[in-house]
């Protein structure tokens, strides 16, 4: 009998641990497996590895499962638990989030200066959500076209944008246009657009260098991908598991020094492929930036009257 009730006693633990473990739904806003979907991935795999009896996600996937734009309803409403997304994706819920291209302070500060808690609010006062960690950073925005431009005024050039990066577009006088980003390559190659905006990263994951033959030189504005979180569901983990997650989302945010490396290797990897470097003198440079800036933190003014000039405070210097 005593090795019978061993078995029991081991068998009866091994369930007892199993049924502590909280299951979390998780969905990315990019295609899976690629450069703005892999850290999420990454920390998928290390908190399953790392938290078991604790803690497990479950990764339902990219887009395929859920549209982009319908992610941050999603978290909202408690459909899915945790979400890797841009804030650009759910202004539609959260106009606020979209400040977050304008930071121009690490996460470490604004941890520290109010930024991030003057974030958190608005997050879980209109999504329902926290905003566990940014995991993607230091990650500039270009302009890629495939005329020679000499000057900031695009007059003439039809662009593919998204909101990201439209009224400063507008702003240099192009031509804009919407389209899915698989949509992007066949209009490259027909010739219905010019170019588009997108950052130092991730051309490669769509084939755009085939199609693409100079980058603008500096880049502007500060892509932004963050692990987002229903608020609900955050607050109804086991004290345990929520030290564990917030430990993990943490680690990951501190490694976003990787970043500056990985945008020197892009860069490379661009001229390998062909793509050209157009660059303006420093002063066009400097105006060309800072009319970015100015054009961004107007529209981020207007779409939310009453808590732009706040984060305008704590994010940008």
């Amino acid at each position: 009998m005593k090795p019978i009730l061993l078995g029991l006693s081991v068998l009866l633990l091994t369930n007892a641990a199993t049924a502590q473990e909280v299951t979390l739904r998780a969905v990315t806003a990019f295609t899976e497996n690629t450069t703005y979907s892999r850290p999420f991935e990454h920390f998928i795999n290390r908190v399953n590895e790392d938290g078991k009896g604790i803690l497990r996600i479950n990764y339902i996937g990219g887009p395929k499962a859920m549209p982009p734009f319908e992610v941050g309803n999603a978290l909202k409403g408690g459909v899915i638990d945790i979400a890797n997304a841009t804030g650009a994706f759910y202004t539609n819920v959260m106009p606020e989030a979209d400040a977050w291209k304008l930071t121009e302070r690490p996460m470490a500060e604004l941890r520290q200066n109010g930024g991030y808690a003057a974030m958190a609010a608005i997050y879980a006062q209109k999504l329902n959500a926290i905003f566990l960690a940014r995991l993607v950073d230091n990650n500039p925005f270009h302009l890629y076209v495939n005329k020679p431009i000499a000057t900031t005024d695009l007059t003439g050039l039809k662009l593919r944008i998204t909101p990201v990066y439209r009224d400063f577009f507008q702003a240099m006088n192009a031509s804009v246009m919407t389209t899915a980003p698989g949509e992007v390559y066949t209009a490259l190659e027909r010739g219905v657009i010019d170019g588009y905006g997108w950052p130092i990263h991730a051309l490669f994951d769509l084939n755009w260098q085939e199609k693409t033959k100079y980058r603008v030189d500096p880049g502007f504005y500060n892509a932004e991908v963050g692990l987002i979180m229903n608020l609900d569901k955050y607050k109804g983990l086991p004290a345990k598991a929520r030290a564990f997650l917030e430990r993990e989302a943490l680690d990951y945010e501190r490694r976003n020094e990787f970043w500056k490396t990985y945008n020197l290797s892009e860069a490379k990897r661009q001229a390998e492929a062909g793509i050209q470097t157009i660059t303006f003198d420093a002063a066009t440079a400097r105006a060309y930036v800072e009319k970015a800036k100015e054009v961004g933190w107007a529209g981020a003014i207007k779409a939310s009257p009453q808590y732009g000039p706040q984060l305008k405070k704590v994010l940008a210097p």
